[in-house]
């Protein structure tokens, strides 16, 4: 397992220098949002505030709507371990290589990718992360913009490095025309994280009304450094909107602490863009969680 280690270096604390003021501490970033729809960007703000009312841990919260035209971020550029959220990255990276020398993928190709994106397959993700490359990898980052994400080192895809603006930018491409994927990849794309096995189908999809398709990926990791990771992000489309939700934590006590930081977020959310649709739960996190580690590269 990989250790978290610290830079040698030594820091002097400001009090320690004669004559240098007292640090004062930044205020804590507080969620914004804007909105065409009138009232719906002082709600979501409340709403999204008051889920993380004593909520323990770091929070970055991407929301987009299209049909209303409504953002709400929250520590957009704060950086956090991928964990499997990455695969629908390196999902997005194989079929945009595709693209390029206009070719379908292999049936190979194609089972690896089920295998990764609806069982989260750490496997199937390895095998395709080393045929892609990192240089393919940050290719694709940069064609998609992703310009803070930076794919993780010595085959530790796991540890890849992302923030929720990032994310969003990837499931925008996954829910609109573009010229970086193709009409029929987001389609595959979308097709996979809607097939997401039933015990990984929590977080961004906690509270949806029935009527609203479901796309998500999630990752969760545990480090001796900031705890638990869990993250999920997830495109939406029903109840008259098209949005899509990340939401990356880090500094949970436990998988489940995480998980249930995020399902408050995204129930706040599903009320206030769906409120005409009573909201259930529709999915329990699984007490099994098989990605706890990083993986290691295959030999």
């Amino acid at each position: 397992m990989l250790s978290a280690g610290l830079a040698a270096g030594v820091l002097v604390p400001l009090g320690a220098v004669a004559g240098a003021a007292p640090a004062v501490a930044a205020p804590a970033p507080t969620v914004s949002c804007t909105s065409a729809q009138a009232g719906l960007a002082a709600k979501l703000t409340k709403d999204i505030t008051a889920a993380l009312k004593n909520r323990k841990g770091t929070v970055a919260v991407g929301l987009y709507d299209r049909t209303t035209k409504t953002t709400c971020t929250l520590r957009s550029t704060t950086s956090f371990d991928s964990a499997s959220v990455v695969k629908a990255t390196v999902l997005a990276t194989l079929l945009w290589d595709a693209k390029k020398t206009d070719r379908k993928l292999t049936e190979r190709e194609s089972d690896l990718a089920h295998a990764m994106i609806t069982t989260s397959d750490n496997a199937a993700t390895s095998t395709l992360w080393r045929q892609l490359g990192t240089g393919k990898i940050k290719a694709f980052l940069q064609a998609a913009k992703m310009t803070k994400t930076v794919p993780g080192a010595d085959g530790y895809w796991g540890l890849t490095r992302i923030n929720a603006a990032d994310e969003q930018k990837l499931l925008a491409l996954f829910t609109a025309k573009n010229s970086v994927l193709s009409d029929n990849a987001r389609a595959y794309i979308l097709k996979l994280m809607g097939k997401v096995v039933s015990s990984q189908r929590w977080g961004t999809p906690a509270g949806a009304p029935s009527g609203v398709a479901i796309h998500v990926k999630n990752g969760w990791l545990q480090r001796s450094t900031h705890g638990w990771r869990v993250h999920s992000i997830g495109a939406f489309k029903g109840g008259g909107h098209d949005y899509t939700i990340s939401v990356l934590t880090h500094g949970n006590s436990t998988m489940n602490y995480g998980v249930a930081t995020i399902q408050g977020v995204a129930k706040a959310i599903h009320k206030d863009l769906t409120p005409q649709t009573p909201a259930a739960q529709r999915y329990v996190p699984t007490d099994t969680p098989r990605e706890a580690f990083v993986a290691v590269p295959g030999s």
